[in-house]
This record gives structure tokens, C-alpha cells and sequence, in this order.
């Protein structure tokens, strides 16, 4: 039984399932289309089917989990395994573990499991966060940047106006300014004609 055990085997069990369902599928498809060979290709992946259902009845499961190698002789129901707190026992064939490795082992296994649990809190929270109104509350975002947005370009065109204006202002300052001189300077000489 031990070849049963080795890599080889279990690949080639493997191998054989996938190739047997691969018969009675392509067998089945044939008998559905209603071609050629269909009844062979049938014939051929049930008795590929037959073969391993039985092979995997004589054999029997393979274990889930591999507790023996943590406690050698789990799996033998008449087995005296020590408990870990015991120390070393005198029996040669089972060696029990010792208590901090398997702390430390479910230390970190037990901050694993504490990390997931407040990461799915985490989920269960959002999962209960009411999102019904969020499809109107970003229309309403999308058309208040729309109104800012229009309410910046006035801001900046009317801001041209007022450099516009500005100038303007600057400008008539000036003429103002040449207007009062030469209006002196009028002053200036009507005083003068009225004195001689």
C-alpha cells in the first residue's frame, strides 16, 4: 500500500478522473449531436468511470489533515498519546511536543484569526452603510461644480472688466490732469492780458 501513498499514484488517480470525465462528457456530447461513435466514446469513459469509482472504493480516503505528524499515533484509536503538559514519555515511538512551540504555533495563529475578525467587521460595517442616496447626492456635487465653475468664468471675465475700466480710469486721470494744466496755463494768461 504504500505505492497507494507516493506522488506518482496520486497524480496518475488524478489523471485517470479527469480523463474518464473527459470521456463521458465528449461521449455525452456525441449521443446529444447524434454522431459518429457516440455509443464507443460513452462505452469507453463509463468503463474508465467503473474502473476508478472502484479503485477509489478499494483504496479508501485519504486523511483531510495530517494530525500524525504532530502527534504521532492520533490516527490509531488504541494509541497512548501523552498529553503535552506530561514531558517526554519513556515509549520511544511517541514523542510529544513541547507546550511553548505549540503556544507560540497558536499565538500567531490566534492574532490571524484576531486581524480577519476585525477586517470582516470592518466589511460588515460598510456592508451596512445606506449608499440609496448617494446617486442623487453626487448629481447634486456634479451641478454645484458646474455653477461654481460658471460663476469663476464671470468672476474672471468680470474681472477684465474692472482692469478695463481701470485703465480707462488711469487714462481720463491723466487727460484730467493735462486738462488742469493747460486750464492754469489759461488762467495764467487771462490774468496777464487783463494786467497790461
Amino acid at each position: 500500500m504504500s505505492f497507494v501513498k507516493t506522488k506518482g499514484f496520486k497524480y496518475f488517480k488524478n489523471l485517470m478522473i479527469g480523463i474518464g470525465a473527459g470521456f463521458v462528457l465528449a461521449g455525452a456530447l456525441f449521443k446529444l449531436e447524434s454522431w459518429e461513435g457516440a455509443s464507443e466514446m460513452l462505452i469507453l469513459g463509463m468503463s474508465i468511470e467503473i474502473f476508478i469509482f472502484v479503485m477509489l472504493g478499494v483504496l479508501g480516503p485519504e486523511p483531510d489533515y495530517y494530525w500524525d505528524k504532530l502527534y504521532p499515533g492520533l490516527a490509531d484509536y488504541n494509541s497512548r498519546i501523552a498529553p503535552l503538559t506530561e514531558g517526554p514519555t519513556n515509549n520511544s515511538e511517541f514523542q510529544p511536543l513541547h507546550g511553548d512551540v505549540i503556544e507560540r504555533q497558536l499565538g500567531g495563529m490566534l492574532t490571524e484569526l484576531q486581524s480577519m475578525s476585525k477586517s470582516m467587521g470592518a466589511l460588515k460595517a460598510l456592508q451596512e452603510v445606506d449608499f440609496s442616496g448617494t446617486q442623487e447626492q453626487v448629481k447634486a456635487m456634479s451641478n454645484f461644480y458646474t455653477k461654481l465653475n460658471e460663476a469663476m468664468a464671470d468672476m474672471a471675465k468680470s474681472a477684465d472688466d474692472v482692469k478695463a475700466y481701470k485703465d480707462q480710469m488711469a487714462g481720463l486721470n491723466k487727460n484730467l490732469g493735462s486738462l488742469n494744466t493747460v486750464y492754469g496755463n489759461m488762467l495764467a494768461a487771462m490774468s496777464n492780458i487783463g494786467r497790461q
